[in-house]
């Protein structure tokens, strides 16, 4: 018997790829595994967009509403974009040929918070999931699944979904099973309870996922990683970024409102976050914990010295060389990290409970403090909020960083009024550039323009910055919230005369 499908009944519905994506229909909805680049099933969706395709050369119409748990790889996203086969897609995407047929108006597309995607679902506002593709390690003798590296929204695909297909890939690492949790507790309202989790390591569920075997149409294998790729390493505004924020993180434990080991962090992925982290470990800092969407390199490169206990995501996000050093460790790295359902690893309840300090990066934000983090020039979409918003709204602290300028120093990251609002001034707290940090907490708007223009405005937009705010105190009609709105559009025209409408 194959030693990843142990369960005889499971085992008996093997098939190849191309007969199991033969299972999926058009006009289906499908929700598939993976987050950001893991655990997303890697053979079933490129049979179903050979499928796809040839139906398409046939004259006949073949479509999808796809959900997933984040974004994923061009194995699934870039495939089924590029066969024409995608016609909704939510939460979040990276994939270039995806992203342009976004903003070119072929799919629709919905962007919404990664806390929300299970909610929706099981309020039935994404109406009925006739398929779910899972990616997982393997399936043990009583049918339990042993989850891949990402676990996303993959408990609410199997709990609704009509039919299920299971992708057991043998590429992924039998070391993670028991680093999982996976909390079946949640109701809908109003029957909801308190969520009992106290602490970033507390396990309240069980390593594996439950599927009922009557809805197990067939069962694929794959052998094949994950894609995912590496990060620049970070440059000097990254690192002046990151040491700004722990001087300021410094500053509030001397103020009394954090303590040594501060409270649980949320970062968000990329070269920043890998640059923040590497200024906490150069700080001094030790014992801290996290509680978050995605483990990338920096984090593991701190778990693996002590700087993080206690990691708690939805999903691993390691380059090539950080899956090395995963394996190579993965009995140490399975008593420090913890791998949950992103509707647990995003929950508000729970990021307000324990008080979650989020680092999140963003396009642009204006003078008031509301950030535009997916859009550019307003139109055309990038990636989509994911769980910046989650943490946002709920979390202790609000931090966005960025560097101060784009494009070679031919756009502002600071600007009158941003091209879309993801993030209202309400919801930001702090927000850092390499030139400094600006602590909005407790501001009127006027008093936050001021504070942002002196500490995180490029010198060279600095002087337009206050040239602009100067004249909107003294014309716009209401003074609470100073702006000249046919003007602050004006710089968002940028973006367009450079060439960024490509993104």
């Amino acid at each position: 018997m194959n030693t990843r499908i142990a369960h005889a009944g499971l085992g008996a519905r093997l098939m190849p790829a191309e007969q199991a994506a033969g299972l999926i229909r058009p006009g289906m909805t499908v929700g598939m595994s993976g987050f950001t680049g893991a655990g997303y099933p890697k053979v079933v969706p490129q049979a179903l967009a050979a499928h796809i395709v040839a139906a398409h050369e046939r004259g006949e119409a073949f479509a999808l509403r796809v959900l997933t748990g984040a974004s994923t790889a061009p194995e699934l996203d870039g495939a089924l974009a590029k066969a024409g086969g995608i016609e909704f897609r939510l939460p979040y995407q990276s994939d270039p040929e995806l992203r342009a047929r976004i903003n070119s108006g072929q799919i629709e597309y919905m962007d919404i918070h990664l806390g929300q995607v299970a909610q929706y679902t099981w309020f039935g506002f994404l109406g009925k999931i006739d398929v779910a593709v899972v990616e997982v390690a393997g399936i043990l003798p009583d049918g339990r699944l042993i989850p891949s590296t990402s676990v996303g929204n993959n408990k609410t695909w199997l709990d609704l979904a009509e039919k299920v297909i299971i992708e057991v890939n043998h590429r992924q690492p039998l070391g993670l099973d028991g680093m999982h949790d996976i909390y079946y507790g949640t109701a809908l309202p109003p029957q909801r309870k308190p969520i009992p989790l106290l602490h970033p390591g507390d396990r309240i569920g069980e390593p594996y996922l439950r599927v009922d075997p009557a809805k197990v149409i067939a069962v694929v294998e794959s052998d094949a990683p994950d894609r995912l790729g590496r990060f620049a390493p970070p440059d000097e505004a990254c690192r002046r970024i990151a040491g700004h924020l722990v001087e300021f993180f410094r500053h509030e434990i001397r103020a009394g409102r954090l303590g040594e080991q501060l409270l649980p962090l949320q970062s968000g992925v990329g070269n920043i976050a890998n640059a923040v982290l590497g200024g906490l470990r150069e700080g001094g800092f030790r014992g801290l914990t996290a509680f978050t969407e995605v483990i990338q390199d920096g984090m593991l490169e701190l778990i693996g010295d002590g700087t993080i206990a206690t990691a708690s995501a939805t999903a691993l996000s390691l380059s090539p060389e950080g899956v090395d050093e995963f394996v190579r460790n993965i009995a140490h790295y399975r008593e420090h990290i913890v791998l949950r359902p992103q509707e647990i690893s995003n929950h508000a309840e729970l990021v307000r409970r324990l008080g979650c300090i989020a680092l999140n990066g963003m396009v642009e934000a204006d003078l008031y403090g509301n950030v535009n983090s997916t859009h550019v020039a307003g139109s055309s979409i990038i990636n989509g909020i994911g769980g910046s918003g989650d943490f946002a709204r709920n979390g202790f602290l609000s931090c966005f960083l960025s560097p101060s300028m784009a494009k070679n120093g031919a756009i502002s990251a600071l600007v009158p009024f941003v091209s879309h609002v993801d993030h209202t001034e309400h919801d930001v707290g702090v927000i850092v550039t390499e030139q400094g940090l600006a602590d909005l907490r407790g501001l009127s708007p006027k008093q936050r323009a001021r504070t942002l223009i002196a500490h995180c405005a490029h010198p060279d937009y600095r002087a337009q910055l206050e040239d602009y705010f100067d004249r909107a105190c003294r014309l716009s009609r209401g003074k609470h919230t100073p702006h000249l709105l046919d003007e602050s559009l004006s710089w968002h025209q940028r973006f367009l005369d450079h060439g960024s409408m490509r993104a």
